[in-house]
């Protein structure tokens, strides 16, 4: 028997793509399926992975990407305002801000209460910061729907979710009441003046949220103490050093602090990552058994229609394991083709939403939209191709293992 010499890959590459167009009908097929379902794993992939780095940095941006507090603010429930407050957090915020990836500290009142513009009076979730160094580093995460923003260097300013301030038919430069209970259990009020009105796009919230600097709602409350402060470091990936680089001398001084990380405050991140994660994993999942089927059901028909071939081309000397190397070359051929132009498809239409914006509505629970934006991740890119190939690749080789070691007779008396 004459046997063929064994040959380099690039042979065996040019003779599986002579081979994937004999029936270029079929070939176009089973390479636009395989595009479109790399096509749509990229798109929804990286919609997921926007979701995930737009929840992420306005969680961050919410409470900091650490957050310094007393163990119990984060564990138990206050029975008077500030009981679980931190007390000499002015030192605090200055060590802190020692450390070089730091950008700022920012302090935080929390307490609830009432405010009424003397006829009616509605529940509020007040909200004290440092109005200059809070808007400076977290840039525009309110909209100012009326007014202005606080100023640091006013007292007794308010700013008032737009729901509330239309409950309340308050406008910039109304006169309101604040009333809540001190830290000593005593019930204080103080009066206050409507400087700006702001949505954060939470209808909920909006009207509920009152905004005034740190000093006015500390004199409300009767106490010198935050509720907890925010860490703003210099970028997202230096959350989890930082954090064991701080956490060791503070803990060594006082050790009732503790501080956890924006993704420790947030759990609608969370929930919404997991639930994505589940719905996103499933459709890769029957996508990917579509192009293997597809490509299956092409390989299949190939190899049925060139059965007698096959056993020609074993009589002659080519080994089995040549032909199932040449097979596979063919399926490689299809999804690699496909992965590609569905790769090129979905970096256009991601290219094509940053030129040509195209605004989602809003979620439930939620009063304005967002942009609709696709995640470009080499990764996600480099690994989804890689997949579909190999997928390809995997399949092909399986439909055509029991064709090649089919008996020589048995596939030249094939009709």
């Amino acid at each position: 028997m004459i046997r063929l010499p064994t040959l380099p890959i690039s042979p065996w590459l040019r003779f599986a793509a002579l081979n994937t167009l004999r029936n270029r009908r079929r070939s176009l097929v089973t390479v636009a399926v395989a595009a479109l379902g790399t096509a749509a794993i990229l798109l929804a992939g990286g919609f997921a992975l926007y979701t995930y780095q737009g929840l992420a940095e306005g969680s961050a941006r919410t409470t900091g990407h650490l957050v310094l507090a007393n163990s119990a603010q984060f564990t138990q429930d206050e029975e008077t305002p500030l009981q679980h407050g931190l007390d000499g957090w002015t030192a605090l915020r200055r060590q802190l801000q020692d450390d070089p990836s730091v950008r700022q500290v920012l302090p935080r009142v929390e307490f609830s209460g009432l405010i009424g513009n003397g006829d009616k009076s509605v529940v509020m979730v007040g909200v004290g910061i440092d109005p200059d160094a809070e808007f400076a580093v977290k840039g525009p995460f309110l909209t100012v729907t009326a007014g202005t923003l606080l100023d640091g260097r006013s007292r007794d300013t308010v700013m008032l979710g737009e729901r509330l301030a239309r409950n309340l038919k308050a406008s910039p430069g109304s006169g309101l009441t604040l009333l809540a209970t001190t830290a000593a259990g005593a019930l204080n009020a103080r009066d206050v003046t409507v400087v700006g009105l702001i949505s954060t796009g939470i209808p909920e919230v909006d009207a509920r949220l009152v905004y005034t600097d740190v000093l006015s709602a500390q004199q409300l409350l009767g106490s010198e103490r935050v509720s907890s402060l925010g860490i703003f470091l210099d970028r997202m990936e230096a959350t989890e050093p930082a954090r064991q680089r701080l956490r060791q001398p503070l803990l060594a001084q006082a050790p009732q602090l503790a501080m956890q990380t924006w993704l420790e405050q947030a759990p609608f991140y969370r929930s919404v990552k997991d639930l994505y994660n589940r719905i996103f994993g499933a459709l890769g999942l029957i996508i990917g058994v579509i192009v293997v089927f597809v490509v299956t059901n092409a390989m299949a028909m190939a190899i049925i229609e060139r059965t007698r071939e096959i056993g020609t081309l074993r009589a002659l000397g080519t080994l089995p394991g040549q032909l199932l190397r040449s097979l596979a070359l063919e399926g490689l051929l299809l999804g690699g083709t496909g992965a590609l132009v569905g790769a090129v498809l979905s970096l256009t239409i991601s290219i094509g939403l940053l030129i040509v914006p195209v605004e989602m509505p809003p979620p439930p629970g939620r009063s304005v939209g967002y942009p609709l934006q696709i995640a470009i991740d080499p990764t996600l890119y480099l690994l989804t191709l890689l997949t579909m190939t190999l997928l390809s690749t995997g399949a092909a080789a399986l439909v055509a293992r029991r064709t090649v070691h089919r008996p020589i007779t048995e596939a030249l008396a094939h009709t």
